[in-house]
């Protein structure tokens, strides 16, 4: 795995730390160590998903699903990152 850049210099966890372990958990299988991993997995793959589907295709409320899943995925990040920093 590609160590965290931020974590070997300043010693410190970045809000991406764990995605790279997390997608290779997901390739095995692991799903519910996925989520103990990066919890912002999921909602990221469906962000990523649905940004791939509405390339191809168009949906109603495009602009606006995107808008929201792309909110839950930062916040899930950001809460995530608070939570392992405590």
């Amino acid at each position: 795995m590609i160590p965290c850049l931020n974590k070997t210099l300043l010693g410190m966890e970045c809000p991406g730390c764990g995605l790279q372990r997390s997608l290779f958990l997901l390739g095995q299988g692991e799903f519910v160590a996925a989520f103990k991993m990066y919890p912002a997995i999921y909602p990221l793959l469906i962000f990523l998903i649905f940004i791939g589907l509405s390339t191809f295709r168009s949906f109603k409320y495009s602009n606006k699903i995107k808008m929201y899943l792309a909110l839950l995925t930062i916040a899930t990040i950001i809460i995530s990152y608070i939570n392992k920093l405590i």
